[in-house]
């Protein structure tokens, strides 16, 4: 496998973590890491939270040394203030930055960030060429497709950041309007692709080793990132480089006992950071993921929803290896 750079940041690997809200803490990007992703990025951090000197975004800034390469994700509308978080980030030596053009929950574009900024490309422009003017890592940025399909503007905005000064730029294959759910348009993202000369990272619906090749043929993308698809599943990682690097070999997929193994380590991690409540709370849908194919899956992700312990945890694990290996 050849080497994957971003501005002077080397990638591990061709396949990197989507930073997902309520997701991609710590404990979840050293899981990711281990199993061989190539790059992780933070939960998104409100510009304006830490203008304020928000703790709790202070806190979704701490990077260690068992996720790198590591960005920071920030987002906002305001250039100024959005330079102002990048030098706040930078406090926590991150490898690169990474700028939110592309959120479309409604709390989030509502207030003209995340995906609302694509209606305004020549805002995009200025916020990536004030971040980049304070911030000594490479600087990247996140997009959609566009607002909607009459406003497909995913090339237009990509070569703005890019004459901005970004170092990469990441487009989701869906319109702010389509949030997740309609098939992702790949052609829009080798368009982005054909248009600039910096790296295009490939992100939607990405969900298995065999997707992940067929989208970098499709797009001709540099990188490819994965999300939603490594909830309870972080050895896609591994799967996927595996199979770039030689698809004649078989993929090896986890025991069980395997799987909830790297589950109570994750959630046992999360407990170590954060403290056992307030990790448990946030632990129950990433527990529900390991659930995903087995026998009696809706029950265990019903159960998982009311864990608030770690024994309880442990619990479910015994309950489910026991109901599934009958």
């Amino acid at each position: 496998m050849g080497e994957y750079k971003i501005g002077s940041v080397v990638l591990k690997s061709r396949a990197v973590l989507a930073p997902m809200a309520g997701v991609s803490d710590r404990a979840y990007r050293e899981l990711c890491m281990k199993f061989g992703a190539g790059l992780c990025i933070s939960e998104m951090v409100s510009s304006k939270a830490l203008s304020f000197n928000s703790k709790k975004s202070e806190q979704l800034m701490d990077i260690s040394d068992f996720e790198r390469p590591c960005g920071i994700q920030i987002f906002g509308d305001d250039p100024d203030c959005m330079a102002e978080a990048a030098q706040r980030a930078m406090q926590n030596n991150p490898d690169l930055i990474d700028i939110n053009m592309g959120c479309p929950a409604p709390k989030i574009s509502s207030n003209g960030s995340g995906s609302a900024l694509m209606r305004n490309p020549q805002l995009c422009g200025e916020i990536v060429s004030r971040v980049v003017s304070v911030s000594n890592v490479p600087v990247t940025v996140k997009i959609r497709k566009g607002w909607d399909d009459e406003n497909a503007n995913a090339v237009e905005v990509a070569k703005i950041c890019e004459q901005a000064g970004a170092s990469a730029i990441t487009v989701h294959g869906r319109t702010r309007m389509q949030y997740y759910k309609p098939p992702v348009d790949y052609d829009i993202i080798r368009a982005v692709k054909n248009a600039v000369k910096i790296p295009v990272i490939a992100n939607g619906d990405i969900d298995s080793a065999e997707k992940a090749k067929s989208v970098i043929e499709k797009t001709g993308c540099d990188i490819i990132m994965v999300g939603r698809a490594t909830l309870g599943n972080p050895w896609i990682f591994s799967q996927i480089n595996s199979y770039l690097e030689n698809p004649e070999e078989p993929l090896r997929f986890p025991t069980l006992e395997e799987k909830f193994d790297v589950m109570v380590g994750h959630i046992e991690k999360m407990v170590e950071y954060k403290g056992e409540h307030m990790a448990l709370l946030q632990a129950r849908k990433l527990v529900a993921g390991y659930f995903k194919g087995m026998r009696g899956a809706a029950s265990l992700r019903n159960e998982a929803g009311r864990i608030s312990t770690l024994q309880d945890l442990y619990a479910l694990k015994d309950k489910a290896l026991s109901a599934n290996l009958i």
